[in-house]
């Protein structure tokens, strides 16, 4: 049994947070370019949906990488099924709505911009991961992206995207 003392958890990356209301659409992944994570930012290359990269501007992301329920998993030391996403066949992505993510780096506040990693990967800052602030050379605004709440204990908020 568990408690919560001050707030529950904001969600899970990748858990879409309000589906009456969002636009998803399948997509193709490319194995070559496999994302680390579920609620990344993602582009559209060669017709494949591949995390956003090094030289990638605003204009070039597409959606962010939707965990799907059930996922593969759920059990061991990953209970929910959160495990690194597959790295070929179809994925679902958000074109538009609301998603929980995990925020890298920055704190991020109701109405903060949205930058998203596009070069320099390193420990807890993945490419196409969401930060709360900019790091100029590494990092890009999401235009349309917004945080709809701080960051929960876990690092999880919400965003919107595209609405």
């Amino acid at each position: 049994m568990t408690s919560y003392l001050y707030r529950m958890p904001s969600g899970i990356a990748g858990d879409v947070t309000r589906a009456s209301i969002s636009t998803i659409e399948t997509q193709v992944l490319n194995s070559a370019a496999a994302f680390s994570a579920y609620g990344l930012f993602g582009k559209i290359s060669s017709g494949k949906f591949v995390p956003v990269g090094a030289s990638d501007v605003a204009a070039s992301v597409y959606g962010i990488l939707v965990r799907p329920f059930p996922t593969a998993g759920g059990s061991g030391s990953d209970p929910l099924g959160t495990s690194t996403p597959a790295t070929s066949g179809l994925a679902n992505v958000l074109r538009r709505g609301y998603i929980n993510v995990t925020v890298n780096a920055g704190t991020a506040a109701v109405g903060g911009t949205v930058y998203v990693r596009v070069a320099n990967a390193s420990t807890g800052k993945p490419i196409g991961g969401i930060e709360a602030v900019s790091d100029t050379t590494n990092t890009i605004a999401v235009p349309g992206a917004s945080f709809m709440s701080a960051a929960d204990a876990s690092g999880n908020a919400e965003i919107g995207f595209n609405i």
